[in-house]
């Protein structure tokens, strides 16, 4: 314990029970809430009703575990006899591994895994640790809790100088341009830890400024990277992997969302070949309001897929974004852009003219795959509260969880979130045992299937766990804060990246390329 800080017993902390001479127990600590009294949501008379008192109890059912991590520091004065004083190394309890039943997949609880490795264990606690130590946790409930603000360009660039930035790209040649985090070699960089990468950042259960800070970068640096001009991969690439700058893939349309080869917005290039002029509309673009750059799909041909290109276009004159407010935060930056006789050079052109369609299909795996992980995350971390709740909420004088209604629906939530995470698990080994082209060829159906499931899996753990929650599961902040985020956008995953309904045909049509003409009932 440190030297400033008291060992007390409950008869001398039981004096302190004035105005001005405040002090009450929690978790065994003394904590003198005299100068906060004043400033207490729930006034200063309910706070002196429990002065000099254990307040334990009434704390946990009332406040969330982050409102003691916050005020630690500054109102802990000691602790009861026997008592230990929480080691304060900078973090909060978000950030340590959990003990609650199925809060972790199944590596992190102590099984077996011939998947995961030592190497593994400490990037999941690299990245959990940084983005609480960091402050990204604390700036993102803000933000998801009313300001609605954007992540800064100071604050991509922290990530990138973690050597996050670029891993949240997953396996590939870019790891090589920045260093990753704890000496890792970039062939030694696995879909694993991609996997990991895309959990703990959707633990963090703001789903607005999660997207605003990696959507739009997660699936418009791939395909500059995989199909951009030298030119571009030596100015702007660095410039984006160093969170300097910002960009946006902009392809759905009010006219095309899942019909990507209707879309409309035209391309037309000059008489001298010299540049092109483009014309059109993009709707639902992820980091769209603050993005510099748009890796943008237009029509340089004729109908349908074949007259499809994609080119890069700077924010410039004749491009306006106007923010569209969606169930999440503002600060997402999902945006409504309207290109109006944009002039964007000839060399801003991404492969060939017409080969648009395979850049965007080529792209859709990975981005599947990711969603499919991270809504299985977050609905895990749905699972975690849930547990917490039923054990120290009360109703008619026991816990939740003494209630066999209640353990049921933990029980049901906890069997679809495993089985939906084993199958990512085994999705995952195959993606790291295939080529890229194999990925294409086999895995496009499986992980449209993955994320078809992890969706409906989402849908049954919202309901479930806002009915274990009750009033608190559809109300803003306090102890139901994650449950009615959750609850109010989790159906997002159920859109972005195909539809459900477009993922289950896809996941037959594709399982029929490969059925055997021979067999018959």
């Amino acid at each position: 314990m440190p030297k400033d800080l008291k060992v007390l017993t409950k008869e001398e902390v039981a004096k302190h029970t004035s105005k001005g001479d405040c002090w009450v127990i929690v978790d065994g600590c003394v904590y003198d809430v005299s100068r906060f009294a004043a400033s207490h949501p729930g006034g200063e008379q309910l706070l002196l009703e429990y002065s000099g008192k254990d307040a334990t109890e009434t704390f946990y059912s009332l406040h969330r575990q982050e409102v003691l991590d916050k005020y630690r520091s500054r109102l802990l004065m000691g602790s009861i006899e026997g008592t230990s004083v929480p080691v304060d190394d900078g973090l909060s309890s978000w950030a340590r591994i959990s003990k609650v039943p199925y809060a972790e997949t199944f590596a992190w609880r102590g099984f077996h895994s011939p998947y995961h490795t030592e190497q593994h264990k400490a990037f999941r606690k690299y990245v959990r640790e940084f983005y609480d130590r960091d402050g990204i946790l604390e700036e993102a409930i803000e933000s998801e809790s009313g300001t609605n603000e954007p992540p800064s360009i100071e604050l991509m660039q922290k990530i990138s100088q973690a050597g996050l930035l670029h891993a949240k790209l997953g396996p590939g040649k870019h790891l090589s341009l920045l260093p990753l985090p704890l000496g890792m070699k970039p062939e030694d960089f696995t879909y694993f830890h991609d996997k990991i990468m895309q959990e703990e950042t959707a633990r963090i259960m703001c789903p607005g400024f999660v997207d605003g800070m990696f959507a739009g970068f997660s699936i418009a640096a791939p395909p500059l990277f995989n199909y951009g001009t030298d030119q571009m991969k030596r100015t702007i690439l660095p410039e984006v992997l160093a969170g300097r700058k910002r960009i946006a893939l902009a392809i759905t349309e009010a006219f095309a969302g899942s019909d990507v080869a209707g879309l409309r917005t035209i391309a037309v290039k000059s008489a001298d070949g010299s540049h092109y002029i483009v014309n059109g509309t993009k709707k639902w673009i992820s980091s769209g309001t603050f993005a510099d750059y748009f890796v943008t799909a237009v029509r340089t041909g004729g109908k349908g897929a074949g007259g499809i290109s994609m080119m890069l276009i700077p924010r410039c004159e004749g491009v306006e974004t106007k923010i569209i407010k969606t169930a999440y935060s503002s600060s997402a930056g999902t945006s409504y852009i309207t290109f109006e006789n944009v002039k964007v050079p000839a060399e801003n052109l991404m492969g060939k003219e017409g080969a648009g369609f395979k850049m965007i299909m080529d792209n859709f795996n990975h981005e599947r795959w990711m969603i499919a992980v991270s809504v299985i995350a977050q609905a895990r971390v749905a699972v975690e509260e849930c547990f917490k709740w039923a054990t120290q909420r009360k109703a008619f004088g026991q816990p939740l969880m003494s209630q066999a209604v209640i353990r049921e629906k933990l029980g049901m939530m906890v069997a679809a979130v495993e089985f939906v995470d084993a199958y990512a698990v085994l999705l995952t080994h195959q993606m790291n045992n295939m080529s890229y082209k194999e990925q294409n060829e086999h895995l496009g159906g499986p992980i449209s299937l993955l994320k078809y499931q992890a969706t409906r899996v989402a849908h049954l753990v919202a309901d479930q766990a806002v009915q274990t929650f009750g009033g608190r599961g559809i109300t803003k902040g306090g102890m139901g804060r994650i449950i009615e985020t959750y609850m109010r956008t989790n159906k997002a995953g159920a859109v972005y990246g195909g539809s459900e309904e477009i993922m289950v045909d896809l996941g037959v049509r594709q399982a029929m390329k490969f059925y055997p003409p021979d067999a018959k009932l």
